[in-house]
């Protein structure tokens, strides 16, 4: 299953130039996994009220054309890899009005327990949500 989701380019995403600053593009990724994450039926709340966490451990982004203030952008997310530990995402982020490419993206996430701050394994009636969205 891959997650699209419309996100405005705001003046305050921009530099002088009006570009955006590409430290954005890493917080629209997380907008991208928190959509492909509902898409699933899951909840970052529903996550956390479990005692699950989801940090990232690696991330990187590719910039290919900038971004503008205005600009509607597609922020497209595609599951990667799944394990009961972790949860990799690549990711594309177009111009919506010619889906010119801007950036292209990888994360890796691990499930993590908000008691020990360890890495642990997530429970089936979340895994097999994932499952299920990988595989579409």
């Amino acid at each position: 299953m891959v997650s699209r989701v419309e996100h405005r380019v705001n003046f305050y995403d921009t530099d002088a130039m009006r570009v955006v600053h590409h430290a954005n593009y890493i917080r629209w990724f997380e907008i991208g996994r928190v959509e492909f994450l509902r898409l699933c039926g899951i909840t970052l709340d529903d996550l956390m009220e479990d005692g699950y966490l989801f940090p990232i451990t690696d991330v990187s982004a590719k910039f290919v054309n900038p971004g503008r203030f205005d600009d509607v952008l597609i922020i497209e997310t595609t599951p990667a890899a799944l394990t009961k530990a972790k949860m990799a995402f690549d990711y594309r982020i177009l111009r919506a009005a010619d889906e010119t490419v801007l950036v292209t993206g990888h994360s890796q996430n691990v499930f993590t327990s908000q008691e020990t701050g360890h890495i642990t394994r997530l429970p089936e009636k979340y895994y097999e949500k994932l499952k299920r969205g990988l595989e579409d």
